[in-house]
């Protein structure tokens, strides 16, 4: 894995710029409660600043961003959600097993942006 870069001296542009970086952060998790439960780690609002910067680059549409992410010694490939003007991370249900967390857990994540899908 390549070392953890300071997100706010980048300023991604291109596509490669946006895949070199990595983001280490702590967020809390919630639920929002539909049909389903879902559960999400929201990006800290530096962090989420980055990423929106690197949007242009690695969004496959409806301003989604695919990533991978570790919490602890889980590793996912998921994509994140804008959300008012951040972002929010995804979690699983086999994620949330494996990783033994739910709701109201404050979770340490390491993640990296991944190419669109085109």
């Amino acid at each position: 894995m390549p070392p953890v870069k300071p997100h706010a001296t980048l300023t991604p542009v291109t596509l490669e710029d946006a895949l070199a970086i990595r983001f280490a952060f702590e967020s809390r998790i919630i639920t929002w409660r539909g049909p389903s439960p879902f559960f999400f780690a929201p990006i800290p609002t530096p962090q989420s600043d980055t990423i929106r910067q690197a949007a242009r680059a690695v969004s496959y549409g409806w301003g989604v961003i695919p990533v991978e992410a570790t919490i602890g010694d889980t590793v996912f490939t998921t994509s994140l959600f804008p959300k008012d003007d951040a972002y929010l991370l995804p979690l699983k249900d086999a994620v949330r097993r494996q990783a033994n967390i739910t709701a109201g857990d404050v979770i340490a994540v390491t993640m990296n942006l991944r190419p669109p899908r085109r």
